[in-house]
Order: C-alpha cells, then structure tokens, then sequence
C-alpha cells in the first residue's frame, strides 16, 4: 500500500484524509488572514498613534510628577492603564468589516446619546470648571461626550451613505441630519461645554463636506453652527471674558485685570517662550509646579514647548501631520462613500481637534477647554481617539495592497484586492 509522507512539523492539510483513515484526527490551521499585507495607510495611522500615545505618556508622567499628592506615578500610572485597554481595543476595531459599522450606527449613537443624558442625573454628573460633562460611577470618572464624537460620525457616515442618490434634495440633506445633530450639541451645551460643541459641529460639517453635498446646501448648516457659537459664546459671562483677554494685546493690563482672564493662556506662553530651540531638558520644566492650571489636560503641548522646546513642537507637529496624510489617503483612495464620510468625521474630529488646543496655547484661538488627541491627561478622551482611530485602521484594510508578484524580480509589485473588502460584506 502507497503512504503519502508526511512533514517533520506532522501531517499536512493533504493528508487530513489519510491521518483519518488510520483513527486519528486532523485540523487545519491558516494564519494567511493574520499575516496578510496590509495597505501603507494602515501602518502609517497605526505607527503615528502609537508614537503619540507613548510620547502623550512621557508628558503626562513629566507635567504630573511635580504636583502629585501621594506618589508621583500615581496620574502616569491611570493614563497607562486606559492606553493598555485602549490600544488593544483599537486593533481588535480595526478587525471588524465595514458592515459591521453599518450595523451599529443606530445603536450607537442611541447608547451615546443616552450615557451624554447621565451627566445630569444628580449623584452622576460631575461639576468642574464651569462644566458639567462628566459622570463618576463606583469612582470611575469618565467624560461621555468623547465617545458621542465617534458614535455621530459613524452614524452620519450611514445616513448619508444610505441617502447619497438624494442629496441633491436640501430636505432630504436636513433630515434626519440636522435635527439628530442639533439634539447632539443639544446635549453637550447644556452642560456649558462649548469646545467639545464645536468639535462635534466641525465633525457635522466635515461628514456633510465629504458626503459630496453641493455647496449652496453645505453653506446653510455652516452658517447655522457659526450663528450657534456665536450665540454661545456671547450668552456666557465667563466665555466673553476669556474673548475679549483673547483679543487684548496689553498683556500686562489682561494678567491683572478681568480676574486673570488671561492669567492660564499666559503662563502657557510663558512656557513656549522658556523652552527656546531645545528646550529646559525633560522633566525640568517650571510652569508645571502649579504655575499653568491644567498643564497635563489642555495645555500638555505647553510642557513639551518648555521642555523639549521648538524640537519637540516640530515632532508632534509632524506626527499629527503623518496622521492626516494616512486618513486622507484612506479618503482618497476608497470607492465605498460610509467610508469616505466616516473617515473624514473622524480625520477633522483627531486633527481639527489637535490644531484647535495647539493653537489655544499659542494664543491664535480663545481658551476652549479641548484636550490634545492622544496626549492630553484623560483616559476616556484617550480611548475614545484611539477607538476612532480604530475604525481608520478597518477602512484601511479595505483599500487595495501591493504585493509582490510570484517569480518576478525584486521590486516587481501588482495591485490585489484586500482579504476583506469584497462588496459582497458591504
């Protein structure tokens, strides 16, 4: 009788019928799905997050450890323990098909909304700064409008996919557009957070930009969100306070008078200005004993200005930038329009956010109490920009690969399909 030989490792998927026949059992295991190319834009959002999570670390360790009341790693510690959850969650996220993020839309931005609506439950909602916007459980504080952020731009991303052959139409543009948008920021206002508003305002128009509205139906809901701040900002005491410190160019008049309106945006300025080309060394900076109010949240960019100087500036500057180049080319290159509306939320949601509180310690923007993406102290603004980040990762995976061609010589490479970006999962 002829035997098939087998592999030193044991018997291969060949022979699973043969090993059979003698009693025993077989089983077939394939890692191609698992060590499969992935497309450059994946590697390059999944690096740039990483460095910055790590890089967010350090600052966060260096702006805390001055000021800590019991050890000084106890803060580093916390934020290093979302960033061990948050990072596998993203990469767990980045498994899931794209139909899969069609299917929640509904679900999610429902269970967003209803965890925003617990901040005003008395024993939940936390107060601080003016804000209410956070909710504290079993001691766990956490802020529920950092993941209503991902959740509306998933489903915005759906309600405009499932719409795109009616968009020419301005009702069927509004609805259920701007009613669901304006309950969203509904929400948010009510808790005075007019910062976290205008990013989900800027993710309502980055999902309406990129969906391929026609421009005299984009400018409507463009001007409404400018009304809207405007009418935010001048109903708050405290907000047109920190304005018009904003927009006085006699600092010494603006430290002293107004209460120190502009005693925080400052201090960050002095920051900047101490840390020169080099920086003070890391770990040396001044402002953090007690100096600059917020100086691991709001004003982390501050730290690393003092610190590790314009060097340091360029680098995170630089990071951010690799990262949209990732996600616009995500963007760019997908046919799926969910995909292209999703990612752009999500593109002007982590960058618009990140130019917006750079630009708040360098005094370009009035204070609005936004934390840096992937930096800031914060462990549900952490998870929440690294599970968005996610779900860029997904949508990169469904973009085409270059893979080597069999037999060809070096640097030979063919356009293939991706595993798991067939139209049939759509």
């Amino acid at each position: 009788m002829t035997t098939t030989p087998s592999s030193p490792m044991g018997p291969t998927a060949d022979t699973d019928t043969a090993s059979s026949g003698r009693g025993g059992f077989a089983a077939r295991v394939s890692l191609g799905r698992v060590f499969a190319p992935v497309p450059s834009e994946f590697l390059l959002l999944a690096s740039t997050a990483l460095i910055l999570t790590g890089f967010g670390l350090v600052m966060v360790l260096s702006a805390t450890m001055a000021t800590a009341n019991a050890s000084p790693f106890d803060t580093f510690l916390k934020q290093a323990v979302f960033a061990a959850v948050a990072i596998p969650m993203m990469f767990i996220a980045s498994r899931m098909p794209v139909s899969f993020w069609k299917r929640i839309a509904w679900p999610a931005l429902i269970v967003g909304l209803l965890l925003q609506l617990l901040v005003f439950v008395p024993g939940l909602g936390v107060h601080n700064d003016g804000n209410t916007n956070w909710i504290s459980i079993a001691g766990f504080q956490a802020q529920p409008s950092e993941f209503l952020k991902l959740s509306l731009a998933v489903w915005l991303g759906f309600v405009l996919y499932r719409k795109r052959t009616l968009l020419t139409k301005w009702q069927h543009v509004f609805i259920p557009v701007v009613p669901v948008g304006a309950l969203v920021i509904g929400t948010i206002m009510a808790g005075h957070d007019l910062g976290t508003a205008m990013i989900v305002m800027a993710i309502l128009l980055g999902c309406l930009f990129f969906s391929g509205v026609k421009l005299r139906l984009f400018l409507l809901p463009l001007i409404g969100v400018v009304a809207a701040a405007a009418v935010f900002a001048v109903t708050s005491p405290n907000r047109m306070a920190r304005i018009m410190s904003f927009l006085n160019v006699d600092s010494t008049d603006c430290y002293f008078a107004d209460a120190g309106s502009c005693y925080q945006p400052l201090h960050g300025i002095w920051a900047l200005a101490s840390g020169g080309i080099f920086g003070l060394g890391l770990g040396n900076s001044r402002e953090k004993y007690q100096w600059l109010p917020a100086a691991a949240n709001d004003y982390i960019f501050a730290i690393v200005g003092e610190e590790l100087g314009l060097i340091g500036c360029a680098v995170v500057l630089a990071l951010f930038a690799l990262f949209a180049v990732g996600a616009f080319h995500v963007i760019r290159k997908t046919d799926d329009p969910f995909v292209r509306i999703v990612s752009g939320g999500i593109t002007i949601w982590i960058v618009g956010q990140a130019l917006v509180n750079i630009g708040v310690v360098l005094r370009v923007f009035p204070v609005l109490g936004v934390p840096l993406p992937f930096m800031s102290q914060g462990g549900t603004s952490l998870m929440s920009v690294l599970l968005a980040c996610g779900v860029l990762l997904s949508f990169a995976r469904t973009l085409p690969v270059r893979s080597p061609l069999p037999g060809a010589p070096a640097g030979a490479v063919a356009r293939v399909e991706p595993i798991r970006a067939g139209a049939a999962r759509r």
